[in-house]
């Protein structure tokens, strides 16, 4: 098992201004850290990727897609251009010598029909995203794709249904991830949407029902710790919470409010939490 910290909680954007932030990651016991791809190339990742050795700090990175590079567009251009935006985000991950790239890359964000998704939707997305696995299998890099909650995306919201596209995918390098605010919404029981994703389950986020530090809020903790150790998991796990320091992320995941002390309670409070909590559903 592995933890890491997801520097969404300071920027979209990790530049040397930040790399103080990564020694006390560091400090804090992390093995390592999952670094928003919005913006950038692989010049300056490889850069950052520099000081992610110089702190002995792996990485995962996570990404987006918006409406002008949709993989489940009707309109073909827009579906290239969607490949177009996934080999950039592999190769920023490639130049960071990240293991799993992640993200709701499925579709855009906030964006809604009305209804649920289409067959041809579906068919879109397994197209588009079986090309991302292939180019990613080039770089070694394992695509994790997430679902959302219903408030987010109507594309993907359920374990079930993420295990669907994974299957429709078919490629090695293509799975799932599990999160632990959006299945906290969508899903029954964490034991039973566990089970349901372990045979593809690549990645997972340890979120607050409330986005803020882990072990605060509703979550059922205990059930969702003994059942991934149930099925074997051993990847990583990696504390998500959101604040009011990036405007445009806390419009998009509405986030009006903090829901802890600070930052630094987050991370260094989150890690003692996790490391608790797995030694404490041990099989």
């Amino acid at each position: 098992m592995k933890i890491g910290m997801n520097l969404l909680l300071w920027t979209g954007h990790v530049t040397e201004e930040h790399y103080p932030l990564l020694a006390k990651i560091k400090a804090a016991g992390y093995d390592g850290v999952e670094l928003p791809l919005f913006e950038g190339d692989p010049s300056h990742f490889k850069k950052v990727k520099t000081e992610l050795d110089k702190q002995g700090l792996k990485c995962t990175t996570v990404t987006v897609v918006n409406p002008e590079h949709s993989p489940i567009s009707p309109d073909a251009s827009i579906r290239k251009a969607a490949h177009e935006r996934h080999k950039w985000a592999i190769d920023c991950s490639a130049a960071l010598g990240a293991e799993t790239m992640l993200g709701p890359f499925h579709s855009p964000l906030g964006v809604f029909t009305g209804d649920g998704p289409t067959a041809d939707e579906k068919k879109r997305a397994a197209e588009v995203l079986r090309q991302a696995a292939e180019y990613a299998k080039q770089a070694n890099l394992m695509l994790a794709i997430e679902y959302l909650n219903r408030f987010e995306c109507y594309f993907l919201t359920t374990a079930a249904d993420a295990v669907a596209l994974v299957k429709s995918v078919d490629h090695p390098n293509f799975r799932t991830m599990y999160d632990t605010f959006h299945a906290n919404i969508e899903e029954v029981r964490p034991s039973t949407a566990i089970r349901t994703i372990s045979p593809v389950l690549a990645h997972v986020h340890i979120s607050e029902n409330n986005r803020g530090t882990p072990g605060t809020g509703q979550v059922n903790w205990f059930e969702t710790f003994r059942s991934l150790r149930e099925v074997g998991y051993d990847g990583w796990l990696t504390i998500e919470a959101f604040g009011r320091a990036l405007p445009a992320l806390a419009a998009a995941t509405r986030v009006w409010r903090d829901f802890f002390p600070s930052p630094d309670h987050v991370y260094t409070e989150g890690i003692g939490f996790i490391q608790s909590m797995w030694k404490l559903a041990k099989v």
